[in-house]
């Protein structure tokens, strides 16, 4: 008997591995938004699995996109919250000056 793809699967793990890599480099934020769809689409694929395990296969990309969706959305909060404090304290603007003093020598 062959089985189907299980549905949700695949884009629980694309959005996953998306939200650990924009949650490092986009401030946070988009890593927490994909995170969050693709731990709802990891729930999705593992509630449908759950109800016919013997018609589907690739629950394990769904377990993997959760456990990556969830990574994704605390390294994407830890960043915002980050980033908050940066501006908070004015950090964010030090920051700022040193690279444009940089990219100044750079020329």
């Amino acid at each position: 008997m062959h089985k189907e793809r299980l549905p949700y699967s695949q884009s629980a793990l694309i959005l996953g591995v998306s939200s650990i890599v924009t949650a490092c480099c986009c401030w946070g934020l988009t890593g927490i938004i994909l995170g969050a769809i693709g731990l709802s689409h990891a729930n999705k694929a593992i509630a449908i699995h759950y109800a016919d395990p013997d018609q589907y296969d690739g629950i394990n990309n769904a377990q993997t996109g959760k456990t990556t969706s969830i990574i994704g959305i605390a390294v994407g909060v830890l960043m915002l919250l980050w980033m908050i404090y940066q501006l908070a304290t004015g950090d964010f603007q030090m920051i700022l000056e040193e690279y444009n003093n940089l990219m100044e020598q750079q020329i």
